[in-house]
């Protein structure tokens, strides 16, 4: 079964300084018909205003995926990450992914420190296969040519192919495509795959989806994606 998921259907918060449309219930949105997929729990497309950005706070027990569209992201943390000294710079930029395990706790802010340029960005949330785990960091750039015309592996649970480990049930993708590029995926049917399109537009096993558009297959065989327009997906294979 394909479900799509429109990007106005999307819950959506104006503060001014931050633009965020929720896939699923976070903060004030809520819909109880929208609460996730799988262990997949939050897609959040989020546009930073420059010299502005979320403030430390705290997470645990989830692990935290973010993904630049446009811009920069600058992210420190507790564990010492983005600091002078630390172990990564923790800025992140188009093309790199950065996984966050929030274990037993973890305090974190996010800046976009640009004068004239908006941090486009999508955050993803995803529940860990182990909690109460040591809090982890990690962040890996995969260029534009890893992607073109096919179906990348960024984040899985044992870094399979240089991808960025995780601590779930969860294997992300990132693909570009344009004209004539497409691919054809075999699906696990005992699993869930979400297609979230970042930007442009494509067709999902014959249905066209724009930018924020997403698409559920639950049940499905396969995975077709053809026929983009400076389209950019994010496939995600999820635990039930």
């Amino acid at each position: 079964m394909l479900t799509i998921r429109r990007s106005a259907e999307r819950g959506h918060a104006d503060h001014g300084w931050l633009k965020s449309f929720h896939s699923f219930s976070f903060a004030d949105y809520f819909d109880p018909a929208h609460m996730g997929v799988g262990n997949l729990r939050v897609i959040n497309e989020d546009r930073i205003a420059p010299g502005t950005g979320f403030g430390t706070h705290g997470h645990r027990d989830m692990e935290i995926v973010s993904y630049v569209l446009d811009g920069e992201l600058a992210h420190r943390d507790s564990m010492g990450n983005g600091a002078p000294g630390g172990a990564n710079a923790g800025v992140i930029r188009p093309g790199d992914v950065q996984r966050m395990s929030a274990g037993t706790g973890v305090r974190h802010s996010e800046f976009n420190h640009a004068k004239d340029q908006t941090t486009h960005f999508l955050q993803v949330w995803i529940l860990p296969r182990s909690t109460g785990v040591r809090p982890a960091y990690e962040q890996k750039h995969f260029d534009a040519s890893s992607r073109r015309g096919r179906l990348r592996t960024v984040v899985s649970p044992d870094g399979r192919d240089g991808s960025v480990s995780i601590n779930a049930d969860a294997v992300i993708h990132a693909g570009l495509f344009d004209g004539p590029e497409s691919v054809v995926q075999a699906l696990d049917t005992q699993r869930l795959a979400y297609a979230h399109v970042a930007r442009g537009e494509i067709e999902v096993n014959g249905q066209r989806l724009v930018s924020g558009d997403a698409a559920l297959l639950d049940g499905e065989a396969q995975l077709t994606l053809a026929n983009g327009r400076a389209a950019e997906v994010l496939v995600f294979d999820l635990a039930r």
